[in-house]
């Protein structure tokens, strides 16, 4: 339940359409404004790596590192067609379908020299991979793991290389999105006059019909959708 101190009313802005506060403006753009300013603290001339990256926090982090400076941002995705709209249409630097090989060894032929920071997304061989990609006192943003969401609640795997986090002396946080909602207004104002120019893209996989729900959350946990996934329950 959402009582009456929870809600607002969105603001309007021309050229922003109301899903984006479900997406870039929401809690997904929210969760990837939070993992790059405040976790990672991204600096300018700072290279990024992003796992999960067509999916809706992956798609905001890539176009919010280009706002912030980054050098490179590279992704990883789960097709060729994904690699190709990162790369054509969001700005990404280069991105790698992980199902082409072991991701610490995609990652490291498209990094060869390390990233700053990662921005993880999907645990497991992903997070395996980040610790091996970044470079000594880098930082990784733990934000959520994809790759565990159906193992029917057994615990996943720790990292074989996870030692690493203390010998390359990397800092590798976690954070709950929830606890920082007073930086929404930051967010929108950071976002909407980009929104209007064109700059960012509002990326959305868009499924039409309240009885699509499930195959919606399905669907996104498959991977079938690049940015956001949103049901549209009606016209208009």
């Amino acid at each position: 339940m959402v009582g009456p101190d929870e809600a607002r009313v969105l603001p309007r802005a021309d050229g922003v359409p109301a899903s984006a506060f479900l997406s870039l403006l929401g809690g997904t753009g929210l969760s990837a404004y939070v993992a790059l300013t405040r976790v990672a603290k991204l600096q300018p001339g700072e290279s990024l790596f992003i796992s999960g990256a067509a999916g809706g926090v992956g798609t905001a982090a890539g176009q919010l590192a280009r706002i912030l400076g980054a050098e490179r941002v590279i992704g990883s995705t789960g097709s060729a067609a994904k690699v190709k709209h990162l790369t054509e249409n969001l700005g990404f630097d280069a991105a790698f379908d992980y199902h082409e090989g072991h991701v610490a060894e995609l990652l490291a032929r498209t990094a060869p020299e390390g990233v700053d920071v990662c921005l993880e997304n999907v645990g497991g061989e992903h997070l395996e991979a980040a610790i091996s990609g970044v470079r000594a006192h880098g930082r990784i943003v733990w934000c959520g793991a994809v790759s565990t969401y159906n193992d029917l609640g057994r615990p996943p795997a720790a990292p074989r290389n996870l030692y690493d986090v203390v010998g390359k002396s990397i800092r590798l946080e976690g954070f709950l999105v929830r606890e920082y909602g007073h930086l929404q207004a930051e967010l929108e104002a950071l976002l909407i006059p980009h929104i209007q120019s064109g700059r960012v893209k509002v990326d959305q996989t868009v499924v039409a019909g309240f009885d699509r729900v499930v195959d919606a959350f399905i669907g996104m946990l498959g991977g079938r959708n690049t940015g956001k996934m949103i049901v549209q329950l009606a016209e208009g």
